[in-house]
């Protein structure tokens, strides 16, 4: 799918590009930020612990990756969403070795309107196969964006922190009261989205958030 060489890894992807992905490597233990040294907490969650236990992102918002995912989320190349899928579900398998996994998913919602223009939600499509291979529900009536925020792209994180205040809402908590849920999204950034929508799960009676993701932006 990258190289258009033969693809010899049981997906669409050859050895060679599967090894020159941007693997994030050394991060935050909570949000996932890259940082010089492993198991470390960056100094956002020292400071303003986000409420989620961890994010699980096998890659940095980088090339080809900063390619795939806009071609996936604005031009429905839906082809690139199911191996990024794939890839995250090798991480997650990875990461939850030695210790039990969330039990539902919860994909990030978009606001009516965008979804609307969109025609699709990117964190529901990437949701869907990974809860099918990890047999996990997927809950996708759980959170409303109830307030149409600005495009997030390009602010600084104080303005995307007050962009997102208020801006989601859980209109069905049994599926998630007293469970560990894994909200799924395509790329945190500064962690603004992710960090409203947990408060907000947490507050409606979910007893822990993870997050997945495909990428984390540096």
């Amino acid at each position: 799918m990258l190289c258009l060489g033969a693809a010899d890894t049981g997906r669409e992807l050859c050895h060679a590009c599967h090894l020159e992905l941007p693997w994030l490597g050394s991060q935050c233990r909570m949000c996932a930020l890259p940082l010089p040294n492993d198991g470390q907490l960056c100094g956002q969650c020292q400071t303003s612990p986000p409420g989620f236990v961890r994010v699980v992102a096998p890659f940095r918002y980088a090339f080809p990756l900063d390619s795939l995912i806009p071609a996936f989320k604005y031009h429905r190349q839906y082809a690139f969403g199911r191996l990024m899928a794939e890839l995250l579900v090798e991480a997650l398998h990875d990461a939850y070795r030695d210790s039990p996994r969330p039990e539902c998913l919860v994909p990030l919602p978009l606001h009516g309107r965008r979804q609307a223009r969109r025609g699709f939600n990117q964190a529901t499509e990437l949701a869907r196969p990974i809860a099918r291979a990890l047999e996990l529900p997927l809950s996708t009536g759980v959170l409303r964006r109830v307030k149409a925020t600005a495009s997030q792209q390009g602010l600084p994180a104080a303005e995307r922190h007050r962009n997102l205040q208020g801006a989601f809402r859980c209109v069905r908590a049994a599926p998630i009261e007293g469970r560990h849920v894994a909200l799924v999204d395509d790329v945190v950034t500064t962690g603004a989205s992710i960090r409203s929508a947990t408060r907000t799960l947490l507050d409606a009676g979910a007893g822990q958030v993870s997050v997945w993701c495909i990428a984390r932006t540096p």
